[in-house]
């Protein structure tokens, strides 16, 4: 990211938004039963965490969650005491229980120099501004207590609200005696209700919306103590926040996401937000996260959700550590929290979205000293949601940090398809039609997780993706499948007379290529590697980087990157590339011994391409990659193709494989397909393959085979059985994802 985008903060939670970076605990060899870290003197770190789902008219299923996310970051990554910690959750979050807490809990104890950490998740909303901080439409933005009711009558009619408005939070702040101070809010005020699989986190505002008269009687209060008259007060908050760093979910004009994923509800953001943190190997600045973590948002959320950042005028809060803590701390994927015998309790927060599903019973963790070094193994024998119960292979202690060492890709993936309400009285029928297909799902919308949502489209949803400046709709009444958060995936609608029945015949091999992809993304690992590879993409014939992805845990279990000079982070609006731009994908071999490789790319309809092997001759060496060697896709002095973007536009990624075993099965595979083909004849160097729907499946579990042959010899299954659970080692495999998005 070139540069942080600074602008006033009157649009509360839409404010800006940004993000993280990471800090060091150091653990005690033997802690309590919460793993409470050493006691710190000064600073003294303060948090107030606001979770509210019980609204009465439209509640939300992630918040409380978002709390405990939030929770165990900040006690086991960043040295919190957990009685430093306030916590409100629904009817604990009234109006006046938020802002007493944060009286009592934040202005009355902090000093300067302590750290105070505020979060809010649950709804945000906008009220008329009688001073018009922010023409043309003269709004603030305010966040929903619990008992802030819709006004009587219609809403849209207006009235007066019980909210909390953005100015009242930059009074707050002011009063903290420490600059040291970090927002974050995970709420919107645009949309509202519900979009696809999401709640979405708004309640209906606008100038008909008045602020109750305890709230403007509150900042006259606050005014007074703190001798501010009212033209200093607007001149202040027009010029920005009052003190540290606000981080907002998304855009003043995007939707905040309340989510579900595999076993839990959660915001898009806070989930990955907290998940990316307990990554981080070391302290990184605001500034320097956040273009991972709008990108993690965007490809999560479906809704365009990119979180940004707003810092305290004049300063460059912005080049602060995350949570302005300057510690180091080894990167995880959960966190001892309970021992009792040989069991142990276990907090998952680092785990990836895309890998879930692989850390059921059988995966396994190493524990990690309090200088990052392996000193024990635990084996996780269950997960519910991101609470894990695990058997203790070597003794460890609690708090100990854990990191995968390897996760278990289970027999029975399915892939998840939400019925949308669309499908009315049809419902039925396209459920038996779903069912009736091998490992599809068929379920019910805001209930679980869903991967994509089969359903109708209505002039409602036409007139939504027309306002999204969505291009070539499929016509009112057609099927097809859309994202979780009702984007539509192109290729998949048919015309407006098809049948139900008939509609799910006709997709039933792009369900199959769908899940196929979905397999192979549960072995993603870029966090968790210990293979040493870089994958990046750039514009051919110019030096100008597109994307890299790169193995941050190569070096071992404690990475020092004190004495390594940052990179410069790849500008997010990089990845948006126009239809026709030739590209070049570039694979890194920084290992000492070789690899063996394999590149895909799945589109924006989930169609799966090989980009890499490219050749057909009956050698295994094909595939590899040698060491210190980086592979060029395509390679100017060997390959006569150009890989270009092409349609249909959407976001698509690259998936990289590098693997210490041989591709024999895969590449096998690949032959069959390719002899078929007249235009790619055997032993050709004819450039990617693409694979017909009713083939990626096939291929993708060859592949899979291929990499998980090393540590089980013989792990065999067939496409229909599928009957082996398929182990997968940190320092066996890397597999890497580049996204980008085709304009």
């Amino acid at each position: 990211m070139s540069r942080i985008k600074r602008r006033q903060f009157l649009q509360f939670a839409g404010s800006t938004l940004a993000t993280l970076g990471i800090s060091q605990l150091e653990f005690h060899q033997k802690g309590d039963a919460l793993g409470r870290v050493l006691a710190q003197s000064t600073p003294r770190k303060l948090a107030l965490l606001v979770g509210i789902n019980n609204y009465s008219d439209i509640p939300l299923q992630g918040c409380v969650t978002d709390v405990k996310l939030q929770e165990q970051l900040l006690i086991h990554r960043f040295g919190f005491n957990p009685t430093d910690i306030h916590v409100l959750t629904d009817e604990q979050a009234s109006r006046q229980g938020i802002l007493t807490a944060f009286e009592e809990h934040l202005i009355k104890q902090a000093r300067p120099g302590d750290v105070v950490v505020f979060h809010f998740s649950g709804h945000g909303s906008q009220v008329k501004d009688p001073d018009c901080d922010s023409p043309p439409d003269c709004l603030n933005s305010t966040f929903v207590p619990i008992d802030s009711s819709p006004p009587d009558g219609l809403s849209s009619q207006g009235g007066t609200v019980q909210h909390i408005m953005g100015h009242t939070l930059f009074l707050l702040m002011y009063a903290l005696q420490t600059e040291n101070v970090t927002v974050v809010l995970d709420s919107c005020h645009s949309g509202g209700g519900t979009r696809g699989n999401f709640r979405i986190r708004s309640r209906q505002g606008g100038s008909q919306f008045q602020p109750a008269d305890a709230e403007q009687a509150y900042q006259q209060q606050w005014l007074s103590r703190l001798n501010l008259s009212p033209d200093e007060f607007k001149r202040k908050r027009r010029q920005g926040i009052a003190k540290g760093v606000v981080i907002a979910a998304t855009r003043p004009d995007q939707l905040a996401a309340d989510a579900t994923f595999d076993g839990f509800s959660a915001g898009a953001f806070t989930y990955l937000m907290t998940q990316y943190l307990w990554q981080q190997p070391g302290s990184a600045s605001f500034a320097r996260v956040m273009p991972d973590i709008a990108r993690s948002t965007t490809r999560i959320s479906s809704t365009e959700q990119e979180p940004l950042i707003e810092v305290e005028p004049g300063k460059n809060y912005d080049k602060s550590p995350v949570y302005f803590i300057n510690k180091q701390t080894p990167p995880a994927e959960a966190v001892i929290t309970k021992i009792q015998g040989n069991q142990a309790d276990l907090w998952l927060g680092g785990l990836d979205p895309d890998s879930l599903a692989a850390f059921q019973a059988g995966a396994i963790l190493s524990a990690l000293d309090s200088q990052g070094r392996e000193q024990g193994r635990v084996r996780l024998e269950s997960r519910d949601g991101l609470e894990g119960k695990a058997v203790l292979l070597d003794a460890a202690p609690p708090g100990a940090f854990l990191q995968e060492r390897s996760r278990s890709i289970p027999p029975n993936l399915s892939l998840k398809i939400g019925l949308d309400p669309s499908l009315g009285s049809e419902a039925t029928d396209a459920k038996q039609a779903l069912t009736a297909i091998a490992r599809i799902e068929a379920l019910p919308l805001q209930k679980q997780e869903v991967h994509y949502i089969f359903g109708r489209m209505t002039p409602a949803y036409r007139q939504q993706l027309q306002s999204n400046r969505a291009t070539t709709l499929p016509e009112i009444g057609s099927l097809g499948l859309f994202s979780p958060g009702l984007e539509l995936v192109p290729g998949s609608f048919g015309t407006a007379n098809e049948t139900v029945t008939a509609a799910i015949s006709r997709l039933q091999a792009k369900l199959n290529s769908l899940l196929a992809a979905r397999i192979v993304k549960t072995v993603l690992n870029t966090n968790s590697s210990r293979l040493n590879v870089v994958a990046s993409m750039q514009l051919e014939n110019r030096p100008q980087m597109i994307a890299e992805s790169f193995t941050i845990r190569s070096g071992g279990f404690a990475q020092d990157t004190s004495t390594s000079p940052p990179t410069p982070p790849v500008p997010l609006d990089s990845r948006k590339i126009p239809l026709k731009t030739a590209v070049q994908i570039q694979v890194t071999n920084k290992e000492t011994s070789d690899l063996y490789v394999s590149v895909l790319v799945i589109d924006p309809t989930g169609e799966i391409s090989v980009v890499f092997p490219n050749q057909w001759v009956t050698a295994d060496e094909i595939t590899l990659v040698k060491a210190g060697q980086t592979l060029k896709i395509p390679d100017p002095n060997k390959d006569k193709f150009v890989l270009k973007t092409q349609e249909p536009k959407g976001v698509a990624e690259v998936l990289v494989l590098a693997s210490r075993t041989p591709l024999r099965q895969a590449l096998q595979s690949l032959r069959n397909i390719v002899a078929t083909r007249p235009e790619s004849p055997a032993g050709s160097r004819g450039g990617p393959v693409t694979l017909q729907e009713n083939e990626a499946g096939q291929v993708i579990d060859d592949l899979l085979n291929d990499i998980t042959v090393g540590t089980r010899g013989s792990a065999r299954s067939s496409t229909s059985g599928r009957s082996i659970t398929r182990q997968v080692e940190t320092n066996q495999l890397a597999a890497l994802s580049i996204t980008f998005e085709v304009i």
